[in-house]
């Protein structure tokens, strides 16, 4: 069986789907399960909404081959209640994909919470980031004799990011106990904390490597990858206490829901520093990827043995992904003249 990602990777620093698809796609190249070219895959995997109306297209182009949707979100819940690409996912999800992987039960409990249409075949698959990079190699010991080095990290200016967190920590962290980076974009300018602009993701694994505990104050995840990175560095987690966070977590770090817990949070982590470390159990890349081809294989396998017959995608069907998919891009145009005239 050969798969192949719809998805139109990119080399520069970017969101935690197009790190993770990467990586994926390595692995799957690695194990020359890989197809680079569509026409000889036997399972497309695409994501959430992106380049949907290429999805559509291969739909009614490849009507024999298995197509699998990567959720995110529900977006709704980390954007605001009008966002229309859940609208977008949902649609896919109930007229092209034949199975779906959620990236969290979090995640899954959400979508379905929210009408998310269920499918043949589901499975949750958490992420895992390059482990060439993220890793133990080269961690820097901790001690306590020294400042606790804390780092955070956003891609993303989106308010549910946790800024409101950082700017606490900024004013009220004792900084002769403690020192703090911040890498990536801000809303906030910070006094006490450095903030350093995005890094490829060498360049990240070092600095994490240079750190103590992650801070990671984002409120709505479906499965953070800055998140698992930090992890696979040996870092400690504070995250906040919602969404997959505390899932993902687990005994490797502390969650908290109000700026208050922070400090006591903090000296927890610093106190018990190696059993942190020590329930640090995540995957790898490899496992992941793996788990990705058998869930695949499973239903290529039920195809195979005319057990399961893949989604019929009508012209129609394509009108309705299509007319989802442009309401969707004519919304954003007009909150984008909205929020200019606002400006104005």
């Amino acid at each position: 069986m050969k798969i192949h990602i719809l998805y139109h990777l990119k080399s520069s620093p970017t969101g935690g789907g197009n790190q993770f698809l990467k990586n994926l796609k390595h692995f799957l190249k690695e194990s020359k399960v890989y197809a680079e070219d569509i026409k000889k895959a036997d399972t497309i995997l695409f994501n959430s909404h992106q380049f949907i109306m290429e999805v559509a297209q291969a739909k009614r182009r490849y009507k024999n081959k298995i197509f699998v949707h990567r959720i995110d979100g529900p977006m709704r819940a980390y954007n605001n209640l009008d966002d229309r690409r859940d609208l977008v996912v949902g649609t896919a999800g109930k007229l092209i994909s034949d199975a779906t992987i959620f990236q969290s039960h979090w995640s899954k409990k959400e979508n379905y919470r929210q009408g998310f249409h269920k499918n043949a075949f589901e499975t949750v698959i958490i992420n895992a980031p390059d482990n060439t990079l993220f890793n133990r190699k080269g961690k820097i010991k901790f001690s306590s004799k020294r400042k606790t080095r804390l780092i955070a990290v956003s891609w993303s200016t989106n308010p549910q990011k946790g800024f409101d967190v950082y700017r606490w920590m900024d004013e009220h962290l004792d900084f002769k106990r403690y020192e703090m980076d911040f890498i990536g974009n801000s809303t906030v300018k910070f006094k006490n904390i450095k903030q350093k602009p995005p890094m490829k993701s060498s360049g990240l694994a070092k600095q994490l490597k240079k750190s103590d505990i992650f801070i990671f104050a984002s409120k709505i995840e479906a499965c953070s990858n800055a998140l698992l990175e930090a992890l696979h560095c040996g870092l400690p987690c504070l995250a906040y206490g919602y969404s997959s966070n505390p899932e993902i977590v687990g005994k490797a770090g502390e969650c908290f829901k109000n700026t208050k817990e922070i400090p006591a949070l903090l000296k927890k982590i610093v106190k018990r520093y190696s059993v942190y470390q020590k329930n640090m159990t995540l995957p790898s890349i490899e496992q992941i990827g793996k788990r990705y081809y058998d869930f695949l294989f499973q239903i290529y396998k039920k195809v195979q043995s005319q057990r399961y017959e893949v989604k019929k995608f009508s012209l129609l069907d394509y009108l309705k992904v299509m007319a989802t998919h442009y309401l969707w891009i004519f919304g954003e145009k007009v909150k984008g003249k909205i929020r200019l005239l606002y400006v104005k």
